[in-house]
């Protein structure tokens, strides 16, 4: 990837990147703690919220771990990852909006949103 811009842009580009990154590891953690818990309470109506959960995590994990690569990234490839994880992560909050004592988890899903889109308007 080229970025080509002042050291205070790269350095906004750096610090952004890492931000994002440590939003979607803390919105992984959280949402496989929080499948976790309702993989051993045998409720049926709460599985597609631990399926997301899970799915949500994976996507953080893999758009974190891509953040951390520092040779040969793709800076479309990136957006499109951030889209993707920012668009889970805004989908994934809205169905622990409705569960019972999920509230950081969900905020945690949307703090990461929120970071993708700011490193991805810094990339655009």
């Amino acid at each position: 990837m080229t970025f080509s811009a002042s050291p205070q842009e790269l350095f906004r580009y750096l610090e952004e990147r890492f931000d994002c990154a440590q939003a979607c590891g803390e919105c992984a953690r959280v949402c496989v703690v929080r499948a976790g818990l309702w993989e051993s309470d045998g409720h049926a109506g709460q599985e597609r919220v631990r399926r997301e959960s899970i799915a949500c995590a994976d996507v953080c994990d893999a758009t974190a771990l891509m953040l951390s690569e520092e040779d040969r990234l793709d800076e479309a490839a990136i957006l499109v990852q951030l889209d993707w994880c920012r668009s889970l992560c805004l989908d994934t909050a809205h169905l622990l909006d409705a569960q019972p004592a999920a509230e950081s988890t969900a905020e945690a899903c949307r703090a990461c949103a929120r970071a993708c889109t700011a490193f991805a308007a810094l990339l655009r």
